[in-house]
């Protein structure tokens, strides 16, 4: 029996913000190009639909997070709900729903050289029916961690704990934590968010950290300055334009300094905390990271939030490992016991690769480790596949928006060209070159990355063959790829 098939141009994976972004420039650019957006929930957002533990809100700028074409007009820290407000008008002005299939996961992806498309397998998440796609570009926005699944790690005895075990990205709806002892073990932004938030209601929140992490208290006065502009002017767009241009640059000049005086840097970071915490605090123990800033994620906290439910006495901290769970709480390796009702474990999460999809090129199984990454958005030997992987350091927009117009900057040299195929190659020059990890480990080196390492793709040691992470570098080099370079290669 033959298989029905739907057609598109281009076939964008996940209605998230890049696939947002994605369409939105697809569809302005080049409004003669068919396209859907296939996504396996149930609805828009991605992290902001699925994540529903307390206080979840952004750990970025909604300055640099929202679209460049559609100004942010609340504060630069938002809630989960304010953001897929944000994306929901989005979606509805630019008509972008009329392009979303819900519930539409993607099983298997395989390219035929012979009719120079993907033929996509997706199942429907209500009736589990099998229904097949077809595209000439396949344009991959599916985030990079699986929703509803976090990572805990398996700590001796779990099984003893009288009390409830939840993982912040399977938050349960009803959960009920009123006036009961949580602890939560983690530190980064979810612990950041979640903590205080529970700290309202709990009757007492126990922060258990391995290591420290580094913090920022505030959005370092955006608040203040939009005030000022809109004095001059009530245009959205000018105040939006200008204030998102002004955090881009803050943040390149911080990132900067992070590398080139990292000691000044902590510092300052560590400073702010203990003014917050005053000075009989440990800071030493419980704040100061070992690694350089920026290393790993830094997490914006609300107004210092977190630090103040801290000092309210809210709130401990407890910097040690876990020796194992007991009945009515953890013991850990400095032989101390936290008790709680309740453990919360912010410990990460798994990434999905490439959306987890079984990917075949002319029958042959993709080994997206055998690969070479071009500027961290095209893999040597895959053919018509983009991949959006945002800055670790930045918005996950900014690179979402370079990348869609990339697509169609390159879908229409096709055209030009006559050709239905682009696949990248290494260069004469460069096939000598050495190999190197997706992400250098001293660049950038959380769990959830160094657990996938060896099946993600390589770099090299030139700068086309590298995954970077500056976004001020890639705004003027990826619209200035040239496209008729010798590592393109068309059919």
């Amino acid at each position: 029996m033959k298989k029905e098939i739907e057609n598109f141009d281009v076939i964008i994976v996940g209605a998230g913000i890049a696939g947002i972004t994605t369409a939105y420039y697809l569809q302005n650019e080049r409004p003669k190009s068919s396209y859907l957006i296939l996504e396996s929930l149930d609805n828009y957002g991605g992290t902001w639909y699925t994540h529903k533990y307390p206080g979840i809100r952004s750990d970025s700028d909604l300055y640099t997070f929202g679209f460049k074409f559609k100004p942010w007009t609340s504060a630069p820290i938002a809630t989960a709900d304010e953001i897929l407000k944000y994306l929901g008008e989005t979606i509805k002005e630019n008509q972008i729903d009329e392009h979303i299939r819900y519930n539409h996961k993607i099983i298997e992806a395989e390219w035929s050289s012979k009719k120079k498309s993907w033929i996509l397998k997706a199942e429907l998440s209500d009736t589990k029916k099998i229904i097949y796609f077809s595209c000439n570009f396949l344009m991959m926005c599916q985030g990079y961690f699986r929703h509803n699944e976090g990572y805990t790690p398996k700590w001796k005895d779990m099984d003893k704990f009288k009390g409830q075990i939840v993982h912040t990205e399977e938050w349960p709806e009803n959960l009920d934590y009123k006036n009961k002892s949580i602890i939560l073990i983690g530190s980064g932004a979810t612990a950041a968010t979640t903590v205080p938030a529970m700290a309202s209601k709990a009757n007492h929140v126990t922060m258990l950290q391995r290591s420290p992490t580094f913090y920022r208290t505030s959005t370092i006065g955006t608040e203040e300055f939009v005030e000022r502009l809109n004095k001059f002017s009530d245009d959205e767009k000018w105040t939006y334009g200008i204030v998102r241009q002004q955090i881009l640059i803050n943040q390149e000049i911080f990132i900067r300094r992070c590398i080139e005086e990292p000691e000044v840097v902590k510092d300052e970071l560590i400073n702010e905390v203990r003014k917050i915490l005053g000075p009989d605090y440990d800071i030493e123990k419980h704040f100061t990271p070992s690694y350089r800033p920026w290393q790993q994620r830094i997490t914006l906290t609300s107004n210092g939030d977190l630090f103040k439910s801290i000092a309210s006495g809210k709130v401990s901290v407890f910097t040690d490992e876990i020796d194992k769970f007991t009945s009515n709480g953890i013991l850990l390796k400095s032989g101390s016991e936290i008790t709680g009702d309740i453990v919360a474990t912010a410990t990460g999460f798994n990434m999905n690769i490439l959306g987890d999809i079984q990917f075949t090129i002319d029958n042959k199984k993709l080994h997206l480790e055998h690969t070479v990454t071009y500027r961290g958005m095209m893999f040597t030997t895959v053919p018509n596949l983009l991949w959006v992987f945002g800055y670790f350091r930045g918005a996950w927009t900014l690179r979402a928006e370079l990348l869609a117009r990339f697509l169609s900057r390159l879908l229409t040299h096709m055209d030009n060209l006559d050709v239905k195929k682009v696949t990248v190659a290494l260069r004469e020059e460069d096939k000598k070159m050495k190999l190197l990890p997706w992400i250098a480990d001293e660049e950038f080196n959380p769990g959830y990355l160094s657990r996938v390492m060896t099946k993600m793709p390589k770099s090299g040691d030139k700068p086309e063959w590298v995954h970077n992470q500056n976004y001020w570098y890639e705004k003027d080099i990826i619209p200035a790829i040239n496209l008729d370079g010798e590592e393109f290669l068309y059919e």
